[in-house]
């Protein structure tokens, strides 16, 4: 059984090459195009596999796969001192904490 492919593919149409593009963003440059999205996705799988070998051969770094990776969940933002203030009184009128208030809204 084959392994599952461990990296994301956006698949978008392009009217200007009237077809479906598929791009691998966490493989720099590596993109595909095909008729049906299903195509397009075998395509790019076999583009992200040539990208790989590629890499390997120039000893290149391959980046691991996001959904292989670990994240903590906490990052930093810096936001505009007015933006701030008036996120912190959202918060506080909902009675809820500004990181509440912010998660929620980039949930949606």
């Amino acid at each position: 059984m084959a392994e599952p492919f461990p990296y994301r593919i956006v698949i978008r149409w392009s009217d200007e090459d009237s077809s479906y593009i598929a791009e691998v963003p966490e493989l720099p440059g590596c993109m595909a195009d095909g008729p049906t999205p299903e195509a397009t996705t075998k395509e790019a799988k076999k583009a992200a596999t040539l990208w790989i070998e590629v890499a390997k051969k120039e000893k290149r770094e391959i980046p691991q796969p996001i959904d292989n990776r670990r994240y903590s969940g906490k990052f930093v933002v810096r936001v505009p001192p007015d933006l701030h203030r008036e996120l912190d009184f959202e918060a506080k009128s909902q009675k809820v904490s500004l990181n509440r208030l912010v998660t929620l809204k980039l949930a949606s």
